[in-house]
């Protein structure tokens, strides 16, 4: 894998509720620091857009969908668990 790949994210949440907010924060740090410059995250409330959660196969939430590159995963929380969610998205160390 390239190390200069561009991630592409989907991240499914419920509204503003904590969990929500929560994964929103956590995702965005763990891709401003492992992936500077080099991101895109859409997020997707599934009250306001419940045919897309549908499509997906959502059934829970906080969801977060890596598109690309491949291989696809999903994680499921709040990510807070940084290193965990680095190595399941397949994230190289952070530089320094």
């Amino acid at each position: 894998m390239s190390s200069r790949a561009r991630y592409k994210f989907r991240l499914y949440i419920a509204g503003n509720s904590s969990n929500s907010t929560l994964a929103v924060q956590n995702i965005g740090s763990i891709c401003r620091r492992y992936l500077p410059g080099r991101y895109e995250i859409e997020h997707v409330d599934v009250f306001q857009e419940p045919q897309r959660a549908l499509a997906d196969l959502i059934v829970m939430t906080p969801t977060l969908i890596k598109l690309s590159p491949q291989p696809m995963c999903r994680i499921v929380g709040t990510l807070t668990e940084t290193q965990a969610v680095a190595s399941t998205l397949g994230l190289e160390t952070p530089p320094t």
